[in-house]
């Protein structure tokens, strides 16, 4: 099974902002373009990872369809030939080892970044929505599953905050958990802005989005389904917010204590990723607010890449385990179908025997000879299967599946319908 496992993508590592934005799947799109996989192609079980770093498709087939999706991808997504020097294709076990390492945070921008289990977990859901996750991808997710959760508890590899945004979000959640309808402002959307946004997805507040370009805000604030609010009306909206994060290019500070109100019962958090800095650091001294600038931020993540990169050797031991374990299910499967017409012999052999006495036995003789001969049958099968399974193993399923399939005609059926 998982040698058909295949991988069409775009990536943060080899593609420039500009074609990962061209490719990039909404909750919608992801699920259309699943159908017209199925419908189009005739694919049976696929998934799209689609991210701010990377639109990746996973698909099981015999055959290699890249050019197919590429060209679907360009139908639907309207582009040209310029996605077509970014795309990259694994195959096979390279395929499986690649979904494994992105779902662990292994290939993240940001080593270890908790985010792109989620964002995994909801692109299963979309496949499992569309009917495009079979028996191997349900198997294939429950045991990336399994293994994230193994790392998170035998390794440091998910410890703390590692970036600058994600950072600036864990103290967000921390200050609002006890506020009724909290309300967050994200104020200027660069790279730094829109990974604030990105990582605050899911966040139990409301979220408005605010930049120099209205429309950048407003295609944005579409996409994660936040408010928005005018660059020319902020200033004097912002004592409506809890939480102000601003990430703005600017000269000189662009928030004020003239635009802030004092709070005496109350705090507001105020949290500047900007340098030069954008919020003036006379807030500071105000009843009522907290405020964080970049340095004090990133203070929290010192040395937590150190201590994930120096886990990433328990984290691939981890993952290797659970591969092998997914490998020998995956060849377990592949002979199942002769396991099953193996049972399926033995018992119109024994069938077609106990036939040719029920008709001189008793009732109670004939129960006798049915329970006695499945037994039989039953420890008959023992052998065939334990040998099935250890050549699984070993790689040598394919010639013990021949020799069944010889000795007991297991073929006989298939060619009287091909007949």
């Amino acid at each position: 099974m998982y040698e058909d496992l295949k991988v069409v993508g775009f990536s943060h590592d080899t593609s420039p902002i500009e074609i990962r934005e061209s490719v990039a799947f909404s909750e919608d799109q992801n699920k259309m373009f699943l159908d017209k996989l199925k419908e189009l192609l005739g694919i049976e079980e696929a998934l799209i990872l689609s991210t701010c770093n990377r639109t990746e498709i996973y698909y099981s087939a015999e055959a290699d369809l890249t050019d197919e999706i590429i060209s679907l991808i360009k139908l639907v997504k309207g582009v040209g030939t310029a996605i077509d020097d970014f795309v990259w294709v694994k195959a096979d076990l390279d395929a499986l080892k690649h979904l494994f390492r992105v779902s662990l945070g292994l290939e993240a921008k940001v080593l270890g970044d908790i985010q792109i289990s989620n964002q995994v977990k909801k692109a299963y859901q979309y496949s499992a929505d569309q009917h495009l996750s079979g028996p191997f991808f349900h198997r294939l997710m429950h045991s990336i599953f399994y293994t994230n959760k193994r790392v998170v508890q035998e390794t440091a590899f998910r410890d703390g905050a590692a970036s600058v945004s994600y950072a600036c979000v864990g103290i967000t959640q921390q200050f609002i958990q006890n506020f009724v309808n909290p309300k967050v402002l994200i104020l200027g959307l660069g790279e730094i802005g829109r990974d604030v946004a990105d990582n605050l997805e899911g966040i139990n507040a409301t979220i408005t989005l605010c930049n120099r370009s209205n429309e950048i805000a407003s295609v944005l604030s579409k996409q994660y389904n936040y408010d928005m609010i005018g660059f020319e009306q902020v200033l004097s909206h912002l004592p409506e917010f809890d939480v102000i994060i601003s990430s703005l290019s600017v000269a000189e500070p662009f928030v004020k204590a003239i635009h802030i109100p004092v709070q005496k019962l109350s705090q507001r958090l105020f949290i500047d990723l900007s340098v030069p800095r954008s919020i003036d650091v006379e807030l500071d001294a105000m009843e009522g607010v907290i405020l964080y600038n970049v340095d004090q931020i990133e203070e929290q993540t010192s040395g937590i890449l150190e201590r994930r990169r120096a886990a990433i050797s328990q984290v691939e031991s981890i993952m290797d385990e659970t591969l092998g374990e997914l490998k020998h299910w995956s060849m377990e499967m592949e002979v199942s179908p002769t396991i099953k017409k193996l049972k399926k012999a033995l018992e119109d052999i024994r069938k077609e025997e106990l036939a040719r006495y029920v008709s001189k036995a008793t009732i109670s003789e004939i129960e006798l000879m049915d329970k006695v001969t499945k037994s039989i049958v039953q420890k008959v099968l023992k052998l065939p299967v334990l040998q099935l399974k250890a050549a699984c193993q070993r790689g040598e399923a394919e010639t013990l599946v021949e020799v069944l399939n010889d000795l007991f005609n297991l073929q006989k059926d298939e060619v009287s319908i091909k007949k």
